[in-house]
């Protein structure tokens, strides 16, 4: 085995000379003297570099078009809430269905003794027979029943027909009464203005037709009150305009407190 021997310098005497240095006193940090402690900055620890992570190996997969998730809001906010639906409309003023009357079929088949005499001044019914000679109790329900008509002539044919008969009708007209709440009902449910408005004039005629003919309608008073009070509160607000309705009584308001005034 070789043997290697290493030859130190001579340092002594010479301005490297650790005897001489150990007495030597420390340099100050500053031509002033020395920094507090506090201010003396410690050496930062050098950390070694970090070992490179190694990727990993991911298999990739491919999915469908629309099937991923990408482009979705991922936030986790309480969304709005969606509005919600209104109270469905009760239709208490809805137009009903006004059903097929008894009138326009006997007038179709021939069995009413009228037809429409036409004159320069308005049409009027040419009655075949005398009116003091037609049974009331067939024939005004009837009439009655075609107040609900809005088709021409069947309409003016009813109305001027109730007309005609109650103004010669005299004492045969109390005895009909109960015959005819029916038709006026059927007629007041329809909830068609111009079919309410014409039932409430010959309701008015009804009523000073007779004598003792309002006290008989006051126990059917549950069948025909009702719709009045639905309709008492349909007055046109025109403001400064002209309501030509006054004249021509078709304003429902107006024609509903007039009849209970009867």
């Amino acid at each position: 085995m070789a043997l290697t021997a290493t030859i130190a310098p001579d340092l002594r005497g010479s301005r490297k000379d650790p005897s001489k240095r150990k007495h030597l006193p420390q340099s100050a940090g500053s031509p002033f003297g020395d920094y507090p402690s506090e201010w003396i900055q410690k050496p930062k620890k050098v950390q070694a570099p970090a070992k490179p992570v190694e990727p990993i190996a991911v298999l990739q997969t491919y999915r469908p078009k629309g099937s991923g998730n990408g482009g979705n809001c991922s936030s986790l906010n309480k969304g709005k809430e969606p509005d919600k639906p209104r109270p469905p409309v009760s239709g208490a003023f809805k137009r009903r269905i006004i059903p097929p009357t008894e009138f326009r079929r006997f007038y179709d088949r021939g069995d009413l003794p009228i037809a429409i005499q036409h004159k320069g001044n308005g049409n009027k019914i040419d009655w075949k027979v005398d009116i003091e000679k037609l049974d009331y109790h067939h024939y005004l329900p009837i009439f009655f029943d075609g107040l609900r008509e809005k088709e021409e002539p069947y309409r003016f044919l009813s109305v001027q027909g109730c007309f005609d008969l109650l103004e010669k009708g005299g004492s045969k007209i109390l005895p009909t009464i109960p015959q005819l709440i029916i038709p006026i009902k059927t007629a007041l449910n329809t909830r068609d203005p111009d079919i309410i408005c014409t039932m409430l004039k010959v309701l008015q005629q009804l009523v000073v037709s007779g004598e003792l003919i309002g006290e008989a309608l006051v126990p059917y008073y549950r069948q025909i009150l009702p719709v009045f009070n639905l309709f008492k509160s349909k007055n046109r607000n025109t403001g400064d305009e002209i309501d030509y309705s006054q004249r021509k009584r078709t304003n429902l308001g107006d024609l509903i407190e007039e009849t209970l005034q009867v």
